[in-house]
């Protein structure tokens, strides 16, 4: 691998040789986008929920190495991440824990019993996302218990046309990767696509190398005019140094885990008509150690296998759609340390839609469900949205939520943690009002939420004037949590042009929620009083002489009891071709100081540099 300062050399000598052409300015019109990520599926701009569409040109420019990354520029969701590359984040939202985020790929549920630390072991490539859906508030009734306090959809779309996009780059401590994403339709019939991607590092501080690895299989096989065969596999590798992950005492903390994915869906599709039948399988293996190189000290190793089948269908008359669904899980694990475990789930899903004078729309549901572990429990929610002009749009919506504990709250134990088979099911009840006006190249969104929990489950300790404290964590329902908050989110997208300057989008959002947490004051909290607190999101996009464009990314974050920070991200890509494309990162470009999870120290300033060719 050559050096940092050979490959700048390298770039640069190679772009003088080559000649410039106008930057891709195509923008995706977000209102006509379909949500997937809702049972019933409706257009971006008649949702009645606080939804976020990424599409392809905003990862594409964002200052992001990794889907944690991207996710961390969106407003109200909490990224912590151990580290960089994509190797370990926490993913919550509105102050939500990362238990209590569900994530999805295409729509099927990327669940783990073992625990949420492994939710983003997801085998995809950027290249390979057409666009990221995330919402914002109670889910359960359309997903179930993960989907506690928001959801978030990845999405990936397979080409018409042969095709071949592939990125390669360099970066500090001695960091690269690269990424391949192949198209190969097979006539009119079979579209399928090969992506892969590899990224390895020596870390930015003792123990924080890294290998990451990606492979997934797609494609999709039309049957006849009404009946379409989807298929995922999906592999992916993580092998790390876990400085700081869990624990500040053992510096010499080490992981490695290894994710499958498989799917097999079908889709039965008439003008009114849908059914969709699927089959999943999702496999995680997790070794950990305390001392990396003496795993005879103490070793972890799980391995949790999630088996699942869901069946669902809508139908559309002229009394509105109505949409049912039922699915059956079955959650395993064998593990060192957890001892082998296995629990059954089913859940019931039944929702109706109607539209009332083409302004007034309601979606009321019901999702049933039951765990082995569990009684039967129910979780109705409503959604309501009122258009009270052509451009301002109102909604309002309401919904119970519910989270089964973890194989890992329930019995893990090592030298700083204990565990608790006594824990209760949290459950939530939450209320948002919202308002969006969308006009032209404005899009603006202020929504207030309130979420009362009851059950809450979090990891506390007993304080104590020694340090590091000697007590253990203990998962316990510490009781009521009442979540308020607000958010703003505004966009403008310009339609002036200049020769010189071309301002293509400008964007701002702004977070506020506070907590109230009732429990034992003498009792030190691991998560519920580190919640997401304040947090400010600016970005831009210039095109500059029309040859390169710019976009700097803004954040400041706050957290209850944390230190609060702020951090500036910038990208610069420079396409002289419309299918070639260099590129340069800087993450943290004021070297800030900070922590988002656990005991790791983050980064400082961070330069990547790379090249991205698209071949069709």
């Amino acid at each position: 691998m050559l050096s940092l300062n050979k490959q700048l050399i390298l770039i640069f000598s190679t772009i003088h040789f080559l000649s410039f052409a106008q930057l891709d300015s195509v923008k995706t019109d977000l209102n006509e986008i379909q949500v997937n990520a809702i049972r019933i599926k409706v257009l971006y701009r008649s949702v009645a929920q606080n939804v976020v569409i990424i599409t392809k040109e905003q990862i594409q420019n964002s200052p992001a190495r990794s889907l944690q990354e991207v996710l961390s520029m969106v407003a109200g969701v909490d990224v912590r991440q151990r580290g960089v590359g994509g190797v370990q984040a926490d993913i919550g939202i509105r102050g939500g824990s990362f238990e209590q985020t569900l994530f999805l790929l295409n729509g099927v549920k990327l669940t783990d019993p073992q625990t949420g630390h492994h939710a983003m072991n997801i085998p995809i490539p950027l290249d390979a996302i057409e666009r990221i859906e995330v919402i914002k508030g109670p889910s359960t009734r359309v997903y179930g218990q993960n989907a506690f306090a928001g959801a978030v959809n990845i999405i990936t779309k397979l080409g018409e046309l042969t095709s071949v996009v592939s990125t390669l780059y360099g970066a500090d401590f001695n960091s690269f990767g690269g990424s391949l994403y192949v198209n190969i339709p097979v006539k009119n019939r079979l579209k399928q696509a090969i992506a892969l991607s590899k990224d390895v590092s020596d870390g930015y501080w003792y123990n924080s190398d890294y290998q990451v690895t990606n492979l997934n299989y797609e494609a999709s096989f039309r049957l006849n005019a009404k009946n379409e065969l989807k298929g995922v596999v999906g592999y992916t590798m993580r092998d790390f140094g876990a400085n700081g992950y869990y624990s500040k005492s053992y510096p010499d903390q080490w992981e490695a885990t290894k994710t499958g994915t498989a799917a097999l869906t079908h889709v039965f599709k008439t003008e009114k008509f849908t059914l969709q039948s699927r089959v999943y399988l999702r496999t995680n293996q997790d070794e950990f150690r305390l001392k990396k190189n003496v795993p005879s000290f103490y070793t972890n190793r799980h391995r949790s296998e999630v088996k699942g089948a869901e069946l669902n269908a809508t139908y559309q008359t002229k009394y509105g759609i109505t949409g049912l669904g039922l699915e059956a899980r079955d959650e395993a694990i064998i593990s060192s340390n957890l001892g082998e475990r296995n629990r059954q789930f089913i859940g019931l899903f039944l929702e109706h839609k109607k539209t009332f004078l083409n302004k007034i729309d309601v979606n009321l549901g019901i999702h049933s469900t039951r765990y082995s572990t569990n009684s039967w429990k129910h979780f109705p929610g409503i959604e309501v949205g009122y258009n009270l002009l052509k451009s301002v749009r109102s909604y309002v919506n309401y919904g119970l939520s519910y989270r089964v504990p973890t194989y890992t709250e329930l019995f893990y134990v090592d030298p700083t943690t204990t565990s608790n088979a006594n824990l209760s099911v949290e459950e939530a009840k939450t209320i948002d009002v919202g308002l969006i006006f969308s006009k032209n190249a404005w899009r603006m969104e202020l929504v207030y939420f309130n979420r009362q929990t009851t059950n809450l489950i979090d990891y506390v300790r007993d304080t104590s004037s020694i340090s590091p404290n000697p007590n253990k964590w203990t998962p316990k329902n510490i009781g009521k949590v009442n979540f308020n908050g607000f958010e703003f989110s505004g966009k403008w997208i310009p339609t002036f042009k200049s020769k010189v300057v071309k301002l293509q989008e400008l964007a701002v959002s702004y977070n506020y929620i506070d907590a109230n947490v009732l429990h034992q004051d003498e009792l030190e909290s691991k998560y519920a009083l580190s919640a997401l607190h304040q947090q400010f999101i600016a970005s831009m996009t210039l095109e500059l002489f029309g040859k390169l464009r710019l976009v700097p990314v803004i954040r400041h974050i706050e957290r209850m009891n944390l230190n609060a920070y702020t951090l500036f991200d910038a990208k610069l890509i420079y396409q002289h071709h419309p299918k070639f494309k260099w590129f340069v990162e800087v993450s943290n470009v004021f070297d800030e100081d900070y922590t988002e999870a656990g005991y790791v120290q983050m980064p400082g300033r961070w330069l990547k540099i790379g090249v991205n060719l698209r071949m069709d």
